[in-house]
């Protein structure tokens, strides 16, 4: 097979060697836990014999591994492994956006497939790197990019295809997810639980992709894109993260029937049509929500992720499961070797005329139409600080009325440090409307202040 170096060979039919090389970017955890699942196949799929760990790109030789490899396997020279003639997939786990978006771009220029990990090069390079391997006849498989182990890419590209999607609803970041849920379970404040979740290895030295929404809204692009058929400009996407969440907020919702979670959002904002155009227009967003307890997503704890489909004729669909960790995500990335290796078997890409698998390539090429947060229909919880003044109750509502907006409910509290709090929830209403009646609210003498705004979504719907 004109190899220069040892490699792991993982199949033998009828005496000869049948192996599809795959070539390793990244030994980290997705990495080794990659090379772990590779390398321990007894009782899974039978197409695994086949495959083979040609090279692993690597930043350092010497660094001590959790997994064994012969020598020769690993190289610092990462240009070499998308560029080397012999590797037909290629499988990019480094993270972060260079060197793994040229990376990738040149594995595809040398007609490697490409199965990545990588929400972040996705989001914001997608459509350059499909372009790119549509043209050169390639898959760029993604599953491991959305969700870590639980298998949703797949399902929104195949099994899903048939539904018309009205809206995605997800948990789709672990680390903010177990940052509110010890909030609400213990009563601590976000910057306590953070420490900890950073001391526990939840949360990056850095958090701000996870605790500012950042992460969550390159996935809800990626899951946007898929369900409706076209591609997402990443600035379109609102993200608002969870750092103004206090405790004081979780222990309302609590007594209102709600719990909050920050949640990713993709809803076509016209489901009712029976003929949907092929680019609808869309809401795409990410937000702290506060959510009926009744609702699927509620029982959602800790670091795990799930997301919920909306479709028609199917109805609600949830996946959950582990969000992150090295054997999910490497239950992932190993799931889309064996799939471009299926297609390789087939011999299905050898003829100049052959083209790509159309449930697994990307073959949408226009953009989704992005509607303005302004124009969004949801309800509202705010919470406001208010002086001892007569008749406020009835100020607020006064503003809000004239702005078209209807409360659903008001609790007031007792007066602390000379300042009442005052909670409403809405009934739906246009978030353009409603900012208009908190600017009036705000120059109201008797508010203090607004500490508080989150949406609050509809039981079993997108919004």
């Amino acid at each position: 097979m004109g190899n220069a170096h040892p490699t792991i060979v993982f199949g033998e039919l009828s005496g000869k060697v049948v192996a599809f090389k795959v070539g390793l970017l990244g030994l980290g955890t997705v990495g080794t836990g990659t090379v772990q699942l590779l390398q321990d196949r007894a009782g899974r799929h039978s197409l695994m014999q086949e495959l083979e760990i040609y090279r692993v790109g690597v930043r350092s030789l010497d660094k001590p591994r959790a997994v064994n490899l012969p020598d020769g396997i690993l190289t610092t020279d990462l240009q070499a492994i998308v560029s080397d003639p012999e590797v037909e997939i290629v499988v990019e786990v480094l993270g972060g956006l260079e060197p793994a978006r040229s990376l990738i771009m040149e594995a595809i220029a040398h007609h490697k497939h490409v199965v990545t990990a990588n929400k972040a090069v996705i989001a914001r390079y997608g459509n350059e790197i499909f372009d790119a391997a549509n043209a050169a006849g390639v898959y760029v498989m993604l599953e491991a990019a959305v969700g870590g182990g639980i298998p949703v890419i797949q399902p929104l590209k195949q099994t899903l295809g048939v539904n018309r999607i009205h809206a995605i609803t997800g948990i789709v970041n672990g680390t903010t997810n177990y940052i509110l849920t010890r909030m609400q379970a213990e009563g601590s404040s976000f910057d306590d639980v953070l420490a900890d979740a950073q001391k526990l290895g939840y949360a990056e030295a850095d958090p701000t992709a996870d605790v500012d929404g950042l992460d969550a809204g390159d996935k809800i692009a990626i899951l946007a894109s898929l369900a409706y058929g076209g591609r997402i400009k990443l600035p379109d996407v609102y993200c608002e993260g969870i750092r103004q969440v206090s405790q004081t907020d979780i222990a309302y919702a609590q007594k209102l029937g709600f719990t909050i979670k920050l949640l990713a959002i993709a809803q076509r904002e016209t489901p009712s049509a029976s003929s949907a155009p092929s680019a609808p227009l869309l809401s795409v967003r990410v937000h702290p929500t506060l959510i009926p307890q009744s609702h699927p997503l509620a029982s959602i704890h800790g670091v795990y992720n799930a997301i919920l489909v909306e479709a028609e004729p199917l109805g609600q669909v949830m996946f959950f499961g582990p969000g992150a960790g090295a054997g999910a995500t490497a239950s992932a990335v190993v799931s889309d070797i064996l799939n471009v290796a299926a297609v390789l078997k087939t011999g299905h890409l050898e003829t100049e005329s052959a083209s790509l698998h159309p449930l697994l390539a990307c073959t949408h090429q226009d953009y989704c139409a992005i509607a303005p947060m302004s124009e969004l229909v949801t309800r509202f919880y705010a919470r406001f600080l208010t002086k001892d003044h007569p008749g406020v109750i009835g100020k607020l509502g006064t503003c809000f009325g004239s702005h078209g907006v209807s409360l659903e409910s008001v609790v007031q509290t007792g007066i602390h440090k000379h300042l009442a709090e005052i909670v409403v929830v809405t009934h739906n209403v246009r978030e353009g409307d409603f900012h208009q009646a908190l600017a009036e609210i705000r120059q109201l003498e008797a508010i203090d202040s607004i500490p508080s705004i989150l949406r609050v979504l509809e039981e079993g719907s997108g919004e």
